[in-house]
């Protein structure tokens, strides 16, 4: 089978050269499976109590426990070369968008997309399920990696972010699967979570046949986890390449809720319960608000905030014409679009963030808090640039009732970001350059 796309042949495409599993580690490879899978073990025993009250608290019962043991029907033989693309939530499902297109154009290339939370499949379904399958990425106990690899049968695997689980590298390994981490990400909060179980782990980072992280800091720290220095390189964050002005059913959601088109719009996305408050009183008089809380178990504490919302799942207007609760998952794009200025949540409080580069290279002006350790050099990167706004909890109002006065205020800021933002693009043309190519590094 000859790939003819327009990078690579299929001869050298998702090469398996470089496969690190030498004898040493096949040697413990069995008695690594055992130690992982009695280790999950002990956690989940241990940690039943908490975990199950917790999950009831919420009403929120884990799904699809048989896609989530590897069970499920195989998939059909592949046209060509099988790549699996693993996004474990909806911020890594999205991110990917670019690199999908881009895995499209080549000739024998099946895409496969899997992810692990039911909003990410959720979310995965609704982007790609016309064009690729769609599947649930299984729990890292042996058998269950072992059944899933068997009916997915993938030829290579792209971990996004991070993702690197011991018994699934290693049965990759085992199947000459060429693993790579893309958009590898690896925050100093999680680096130093990982640091501990650094011995059960650094076999599989160095197992991973390339690392293509998003900064040189997440690369060093790959390195320190175990990934061969040869195998890592920095590309941009595939997150730039998203850009988009107008995602399909825009309109239509803002028809929908019954929005005011010549009344300002502020949309606060992947919000935490304890900025609700803060956020209906920040907001100024007369400005329209869209909620987006991150968490479907968060929508109906929103709602008791903020009293007399119009809630998207309603079909009918709410009493209050200047509060909407989007509580649906796969539509905040849209609601990025329709906004005039975005705030970012989980920034406000004793949380980590959420990502703004969707709303800024949308060309909205952005606010985001102070609490960003999970997103901190993007941040960086476009506070330094003039392209976002970071204020504390206290301040918020003032800075928004600013935005809302200051039309030049807002236009400066949002081309600010896209300037930053463009400079930065280009990550999913050298991912796939390497996923394509194999090899060494691609030098961007």
């Amino acid at each position: 089978m000859t790939a003819s796309g327009p990078i690579g042949s299929s001869d050298a495409a998702f090469s398996t050269t470089g496969f690190a599993d030498p004898p040493r580690l096949r040697e413990h490879a069995h008695h690594m499976r055992l130690l992982s899978d009695l280790a999950y073990l002990l956690t989940i025993i241990l940690t039943m109590p908490f975990w199950l009250t917790r999950m009831v608290l919420r009403g929120r019962l884990r799904t699809d426990w048989p896609g989530r043991l590897g069970l499920g029907p195989a998939l059909p033989p592949a046209s060509g070369r099988r790549i699996l693309l693993h996004a474990v939530s909806v911020g890594e499902v999205n991110a990917i968008r670019t690199l999908v297109r881009l895995l499209e154009q080549q000739a024998d290339v099946e895409v496969v997309i899997s992810s692990t939370t039911d909003t990410g499949i959720e979310r995965a379904r609704s982007l790609y399920s016309s064009r690729h399958a769609v599947v649930r990425y299984p729990l890292d106990f042996s058998l269950s990696v072992s059944s899933f690899l068997k009916r997915v049968q993938p030829d290579a695997v792209s971990l996004v972010e991070l993702e690197v689980w011991p018994n699934f590298v290693a049965d990759c390994c085992r199947r000459r699967i060429d693993v790579s981490v893309i958009n590898g990400r690896l925050s100093a909060r999680s680096f130093r979570r990982y640091r501990w179980v650094r011995w059960l782990l650094k076999s599989s980072f160095r197992r991973l046949n390339r690392v293509i992280a998003q900064s040189e800091d997440y690369a060093g720290r790959f390195k320190a986890m175990g990934a061969r220095p040869d195998t890592v390189q920095v590309a941009s964050s595939l997150k730039w390449d998203n850009t988009t002005t107008s995602p399909e059913g825009a309109d239509e959601l803002a028809s929908e809720l019954g929005l005011d088109r010549n009344r300002l719009v502020i949309v606060a996305g992947s919000t935490a319960p304890e900025e609700h408050a803060l956020l209906h009183s920040a907001v100024p008089a007369g400005v329209q608000l869209i909620c987006a809380p991150r968490r479907p178990e968060w929508f109906d504490a929103a709602a008791d905030v903020f009293t007399g919302c119009t809630r998207r799942t309603a079909g009918r207007q709410g009493s209050n014409p200047d509060r909407f609760l989007l509580d649906t998952i796969g539509e905040l794009s849209q609601a990025y679009s329709l906004a005039d200025i975005v705030v970012i949540g989980r920034s406000f409080g004793e949380r980590h963030g959420s990502d703004p580069a969707e709303p800024a290279g949308m060309g909205k002006p952005v606010v985001i808090g102070p609490a960003v350790d999970d997103f901190l050099e993007m941040v960086e990167i476009l506070s330094s640039a003039g392209g976002l706004v970071q204020c504390t909890a206290e301040a918020l109002s003032g800075v928004l009732e600013e935005l809302v006065s200051s039309d030049q205020r807002r236009k400066v800021i949002a081309e600010n970001a896209l300037d930053a933002i463009q400079g930065r693009q280009g990550g999913s043309q050298v991912t796939l350059q390497a996923l394509l190519l194999g090899g060494g590094p691609v030098q961007k």
